[in-house]
Protein backbone atom coordinates (compact mmCIF):
# COMPACT_ATOMS: atom_id res chain seq x y z
CA UNK A 1 0.00 0.00 0.00
CA UNK A 2 2.86 2.39 0.85
CA UNK A 3 4.37 1.77 -2.60
CA UNK A 4 1.10 2.65 -4.28
CA UNK A 5 0.85 5.91 -2.32
CA UNK A 6 4.47 6.80 -3.17
CA UNK A 7 3.85 6.04 -6.84
CA UNK A 8 0.68 8.16 -6.75
CA UNK A 9 2.53 11.10 -5.13
CA UNK A 10 5.40 10.85 -7.61
CA UNK A 11 2.92 10.83 -10.47
CA UNK A 12 1.25 13.96 -9.13
CA UNK A 13 4.63 15.69 -8.75
CA UNK A 14 5.74 14.85 -12.29
CA UNK A 15 2.41 15.87 -13.80
CA UNK A 16 1.33 18.84 -11.68
CA UNK A 17 4.63 20.67 -11.14
CA UNK A 18 5.54 21.04 -14.82
CA UNK A 19 2.05 22.39 -15.54
CA UNK A 20 2.44 24.95 -12.76
CA UNK A 21 5.97 25.84 -13.86
CA UNK A 22 4.95 26.61 -17.45
CA UNK A 23 2.71 29.50 -16.42
CA UNK A 24 4.78 32.67 -16.71
CA UNK A 25 7.83 30.88 -18.13
CA UNK A 26 9.44 31.52 -21.50
CA UNK A 27 12.71 30.78 -23.27
CA UNK A 28 14.71 32.74 -25.82
CA UNK A 29 17.75 32.21 -27.98
CA UNK A 30 18.93 35.81 -28.29
CA UNK A 31 21.75 34.96 -30.69
CA UNK A 32 19.37 33.26 -33.11
CA UNK A 33 16.82 36.06 -32.71
CA UNK A 34 19.36 38.73 -33.65
CA UNK A 35 21.21 36.78 -36.33
CA UNK A 36 17.91 35.86 -38.02
CA UNK A 37 16.95 39.49 -38.60
CA UNK A 38 17.07 41.24 -41.94
CA UNK A 39 19.73 43.58 -40.52
CA UNK A 40 21.99 40.60 -39.83
CA UNK A 41 21.35 39.15 -43.29
CA UNK A 42 22.28 42.51 -44.82
CA UNK A 43 25.43 42.77 -42.69
CA UNK A 44 26.60 39.28 -43.67
CA UNK A 45 25.80 39.97 -47.32
CA UNK A 46 27.97 43.08 -47.11
CA UNK A 47 30.71 40.98 -45.50
CA UNK A 48 30.57 38.49 -48.38
CA UNK A 49 30.96 41.38 -50.81
CA UNK A 50 34.00 42.73 -48.93
CA UNK A 51 37.12 42.29 -51.09
CA UNK A 52 39.38 41.00 -48.29
CA UNK A 53 36.81 38.57 -46.96
CA UNK A 54 35.89 37.16 -50.38
CA UNK A 55 39.58 36.90 -51.28
CA UNK A 56 40.29 34.94 -48.08
CA UNK A 57 37.30 32.71 -48.74
CA UNK A 58 38.38 31.97 -52.32
CA UNK A 59 41.96 31.32 -51.22
CA UNK A 60 40.75 28.96 -48.48
CA UNK A 61 38.59 27.04 -50.98
CA UNK A 62 41.53 26.83 -53.38
CA UNK A 63 43.88 25.58 -50.65
CA UNK A 64 41.33 22.99 -49.58
CA UNK A 65 40.99 21.75 -53.17
CA UNK A 66 44.78 21.57 -53.60
CA UNK A 67 45.18 19.77 -50.29
CA UNK A 68 42.46 17.29 -51.23
CA UNK A 69 44.05 16.67 -54.65
CA UNK A 70 47.46 15.97 -53.08
CA UNK A 71 45.89 13.62 -50.53
CA UNK A 72 44.01 11.73 -53.23
CA UNK A 73 47.14 11.46 -55.39
CA UNK A 74 49.13 10.24 -52.40
CA UNK A 75 46.53 7.61 -51.59
CA UNK A 76 46.21 6.49 -55.21
CA UNK A 77 49.95 6.33 -55.98
CA UNK A 78 51.26 5.37 -52.53
CA UNK A 79 52.71 2.06 -53.69
CA UNK A 80 54.59 3.56 -56.66
CA UNK A 81 56.01 6.68 -54.95
CA UNK A 82 59.44 6.84 -53.38
CA UNK A 83 59.86 7.68 -49.68
CA UNK A 84 61.14 11.22 -50.46
CA UNK A 85 58.10 11.83 -52.73
CA UNK A 86 55.73 10.58 -50.03
CA UNK A 87 57.45 12.75 -47.42
CA UNK A 88 57.22 15.82 -49.70
CA UNK A 89 53.52 15.23 -50.38
CA UNK A 90 52.81 14.82 -46.67
CA UNK A 91 54.74 18.03 -45.98
CA UNK A 92 52.74 19.85 -48.67
CA UNK A 93 49.48 18.61 -47.13
CA UNK A 94 50.58 19.83 -43.68
CA UNK A 95 51.68 23.24 -44.99
CA UNK A 96 48.42 23.74 -46.88
CA UNK A 97 46.57 22.65 -43.73
CA UNK A 98 48.36 25.31 -41.66
CA UNK A 99 47.64 27.97 -44.29
CA UNK A 100 44.03 26.84 -44.36
CA UNK A 101 43.75 27.08 -40.56
CA UNK A 102 45.17 30.61 -40.66
CA UNK A 103 42.68 31.70 -43.32
CA UNK A 104 39.81 29.98 -41.53
CA UNK A 105 40.71 31.95 -38.41
CA UNK A 106 40.64 35.22 -40.36
CA UNK A 107 37.30 34.31 -41.92
CA UNK A 108 35.81 33.34 -38.57
CA UNK A 109 37.11 36.53 -36.95
CA UNK A 110 35.45 38.64 -39.66
CA UNK A 111 32.18 36.75 -39.15
CA UNK A 112 32.35 37.21 -35.37
CA UNK A 113 33.09 40.92 -35.73
CA UNK A 114 30.09 41.26 -38.04
CA UNK A 115 27.88 39.39 -35.55
CA UNK A 116 29.15 41.58 -32.68
CA UNK A 117 28.38 44.72 -34.69
CA UNK A 118 24.85 43.46 -35.38
CA UNK A 119 24.41 42.71 -31.65
CA UNK A 120 25.68 46.18 -30.72
CA UNK A 121 23.33 47.83 -33.22
CA UNK A 122 20.24 45.85 -32.20
CA UNK A 123 20.95 45.56 -28.46
CA UNK A 124 18.85 48.48 -27.23
CA UNK A 125 15.91 47.56 -29.49
CA UNK A 126 16.13 43.93 -28.38
CA UNK A 127 16.09 44.86 -24.69
CA UNK A 128 13.04 47.07 -25.27
CA UNK A 129 11.26 44.32 -27.21
CA UNK A 130 12.05 41.68 -24.60
CA UNK A 131 10.69 44.02 -21.91
CA UNK A 132 7.50 44.54 -23.90
CA UNK A 133 7.08 40.79 -24.43
CA UNK A 134 7.65 40.11 -20.73
CA UNK A 135 4.86 42.54 -19.90
CA UNK A 136 2.50 41.46 -22.68
CA UNK A 137 2.89 37.74 -22.07
CA UNK A 138 3.08 38.14 -18.26
CA UNK A 139 6.40 36.33 -18.13
CA UNK A 140 7.75 35.70 -14.67
CA UNK A 141 10.81 33.66 -15.67
CA UNK A 142 12.76 34.06 -18.92
CA UNK A 143 15.40 31.44 -19.64
CA UNK A 144 18.15 31.53 -22.21
CA UNK A 145 17.66 28.68 -24.63
CA UNK A 146 20.91 26.75 -24.66
CA UNK A 147 22.37 23.30 -24.74
CA UNK A 148 21.77 22.71 -21.01
CA UNK A 149 18.01 22.85 -21.50
CA UNK A 150 16.78 19.32 -22.07
CA UNK A 151 13.32 20.23 -23.29
CA UNK A 152 11.17 23.26 -23.86
CA UNK A 153 7.76 23.56 -25.38
CA UNK A 154 8.10 25.50 -28.64
CA UNK A 155 5.12 27.60 -27.55
CA UNK A 156 7.32 29.09 -24.80
CA UNK A 157 10.05 30.19 -27.23
CA UNK A 158 10.14 33.96 -27.84
CA UNK A 159 13.01 33.82 -30.34
CA UNK A 160 10.87 34.21 -33.48
CA UNK A 161 8.77 36.93 -31.82
CA UNK A 162 11.90 38.93 -30.99
CA UNK A 163 13.31 38.47 -34.51
CA UNK A 164 10.08 39.69 -36.11
CA UNK A 165 9.79 42.64 -33.77
CA UNK A 166 13.45 43.60 -34.35
CA UNK A 167 12.80 43.58 -38.10
CA UNK A 168 9.69 45.73 -37.64
CA UNK A 169 11.58 48.11 -35.35
CA UNK A 170 14.38 48.40 -37.92
CA UNK A 171 11.91 49.20 -40.72
CA UNK A 172 10.14 51.75 -38.51
CA UNK A 173 13.51 53.27 -37.57
CA UNK A 174 14.47 53.52 -41.25
CA UNK A 175 11.16 55.19 -42.17
CA UNK A 176 11.47 57.69 -39.29
CA UNK A 177 14.99 58.69 -40.34
CA UNK A 178 13.90 59.44 -43.93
Amino acid sequence: MKHIIKLYLLTILFVAIPVLAVDGLAVIDMRTAVLSTQAAADAFKALEEDADYSSNLEEAQSLQAERQAIAEKLQKELETLSQPEIAQMQKDIQEKGKDLEFLAGKIQQAQEETAQNVFADTGPAMQKIIGELITAKQIKVLLAKNETMLFSDPALDLTDDVTSMLDVAAVEGDSKSE
